[in-house]
């Protein structure tokens, strides 16, 4: 791969005045600058650039001093018995389940806390008990994680229908109208599950909670993935009321892992039933009786029937602890500094262009602050639209210490919707086939681009975090595809084209398999200039080409 040297970029002081001048409520937040200094100085000391708080969230050192001394200052047991270190521990539990309820404003009245190992654990808790049937329904939109999209496998065993609700870009939301008329189609008196993410953990979209409601009244059970939500937006479930919503902690606040849970109205909840039991999810059980009545047991009653086994209960405090640091904080401080620490990055990703003015950044997704979260995904582009492998851009992001992440982010209907995937080539990829190796997928979608950067900003970033962001971005300005990938995946092709496209935004485009401009992300147009329009401009870009290969080269 070759490239040019990146266009000089501002100071990081002068770019930090434009920034506060732009992003007045930015000072609002500086007690997170303190807490960076202190509580997670190890990224400084470390030279780390943190920027995957959608995979997971930083812990702050003081979360770790006050559960190890709880952990050496005491004694305690497995909370299943009723003996002293058990009953100190299960004190402990149930404070934290009480403390889960009251950081959501969720009132025990309606709600209940169900402890999990993780928000895919909820998921499944739900996918496997709910009542689905013959003339059952199960609702989702194409934006939702594999864990939500692997409930319909639930779904089909027991004959329910399943329908996706279709994405539109260039902001990947869902159109109102559509979706309407699907919730329309709810069967009274019949199971009907409707599910999607509260915040997109791909594009950052921010899917609006009136659909809660407005499921509801026609008959509709709601589930709200809100495990990329929870950590910079302030989820208030006295507000809004959905039947189901998976969390995981360790988004929230990075420590500790292993422990989701299952917010879950009560009458919802009672709706579900377990296709097992397992030790601490039954009062009695029987061997010699379930010869003769096919049953012998008895579940027990409210959360413990749904939390298998020994619950992890070393680590529940933590997830208190975690909780009211958080508090002490406030959501609506960590909110404000994503919000602008995004915005910054949007408009700076947005603006890097090439020298003959082409982008170097596509944006899938919001390209505003507005109903979006501080999850970006995106992909860098050549000066002729050739797209530059994520997968090596998160190698090279590596050696700049900068924790990104790469791939489809277990979220493949955004993905396919935002890449242009064809249906019925995906469809060939699991038709008749046990299997299919990566090398074969990549075969039968024509070695397309499959895949994307993301970055995601959270309580501990800061603004040098993301300037050094830029500063890896500069560094793709004028960089060439290598010729195999430019060949394949070439937006404005140097071969002679027999159409050109332009966009509104002024792109180029000489590719009928191309659906959307990589600038701006609205659907190309048909043909609006000849071929003689746009030839000097591919004639001048293969000379630039040209000649930075022979640079490169001596």
């Amino acid at each position: 791969m070759t490239h040019s040297k990146a266009a000089p970029h501002a100071s990081m002081e002068m770019a930090l005045a434009a920034f506060r001048q732009k992003f007045p409520t930015f000072e609002m937040t500086q007690r997170l600058d303190h807490l960076r200094a202190t509580e997670y100085a190890r990224l400084d000391e470390r030279q780390q650039v943190y920027l995957d708080y959608t995979g997971g969230g930083q812990y702050a050192d003081c979360q770790l001093r006050e559960h190890l001394e709880l952990l050496r200052g005491n004694v305690f047991g497995n909370p299943h018995s009723t003996n002293p270190t058990s009953q100190a521990m299960t004190a402990l539990v149930e404070r934290a389940r009480s403390y889960v309820l009251d950081f959501f404003k969720a009132s025990p009245d309606e709600y209940e806390a169900i402890f999990t190992p993780n928000a895919t654990g909820a998921l499944k808790l739900v996918g496997e008990s709910y009542p689905f049937g013959s003339g059952g329904q199960y609702l989702l939109t194409f934006d939702n994680h594999n864990s939500v999209n692997g409930i319909r496998e639930f779904a089909h065993a027991e004959g329910a229908s399943v329908t996706y609700v279709p994405l539109e870009p260039p902001d990947l939301r869902v159109n109102e109208a559509h979706l309407q008329r699907l919730l329309a189609q709810g069967r009274t008196g019949r199971p009907n599950l409707f599910a999607y993410p509260a915040q997109s953990n791909v594009s950052g979209v921010q899917h609006p909670p009136t659909w809660i409601a407005q499921a509801q009244q026609q008959g509709w059970d709601v589930l709200v993935d809100c495990a990329a939500f929870a950590p910079s937006n302030r989820l208030d479930l006295s507000v809004w009321h959905p039947d189901f919503v998976p969390l995981s902690f360790y988004k929230m606040f990075g420590y500790p892992t292993g422990i989701g849970c299952l917010l879950a109205r009560k009458s919802a909840l009672a709706k579900l039933r377990r296709p097992w039991f397992s030790g601490g999810t039954i009062t009695l059980s029987s061997v010699l009786a379930a010869d003769t009545t096919g049953v012998g047991f008895y579940r027990t009653p409210g959360v413990a029937g749904f939390e298998d086994g020994t619950i992890n209960y070393l680590m529940l405090p933590a997830v208190e602890i975690g909780l009211r640091y958080l508090a002490s904080i406030g959501m609506e401080m960590i909110h404000e500094r994503v919000r602008c620490l995004t915005g910054w990055l949007l408009e700076q990703l947005l603006a890097l262009r090439h020298s003959n003015g082409q982008p170097v950044v596509r944006i899938y997704g919001p390209i505003t602050t507005q109903g979006r979260g501080g999850t970006i995904a995106f992909n860098f582009y050549d000066p002729v639209g050739a797209v530059l492998d994520c997968y090596a851009m998160q190698e090279e992001a590596n050696q700049c210490s900068l924790s990104v992440r790469s791939g489809c982010f277990c979220n493949p209907g955004v993905r396919e919707v935002a890449l242009g995937f064809v249906r019925e080539e995906l469809a060939a990829c699991f038709r008749n086939k046990e299997r299919m190796t990566y090398e074969q997928f990549l075969h039968v979608i024509d070695n397309q681009t499959q895949g994307a950067l993301r970055v995601s900003v959270g309580l501990a970033s800061n603004f040098a975090d993301v300037y050094r962001l830029m500063q890896f971005a500069s560094s793709f300005v004028d960089r060439w595809a290598p010729p195999s990938d430019r060949e394949e995946t070439s937006l404005a092709p140097l071969v002679e084209p027999s159409f050109t496209r332009v966009c509104a935004c002024g792109y180029q485009d000489n590719r009928l398999d191309k659906n959307f401009c990589p600038s701006c992300g609205r659907p190309l147009p048909t043909v609006q200039s000849t071929l003689s329009e746009m030839q000097p401009a591919a004639s001048q870009a293969r000379k630039g080409q040209e000649q930075m290969e022979g640079v490169a080269r001596v």
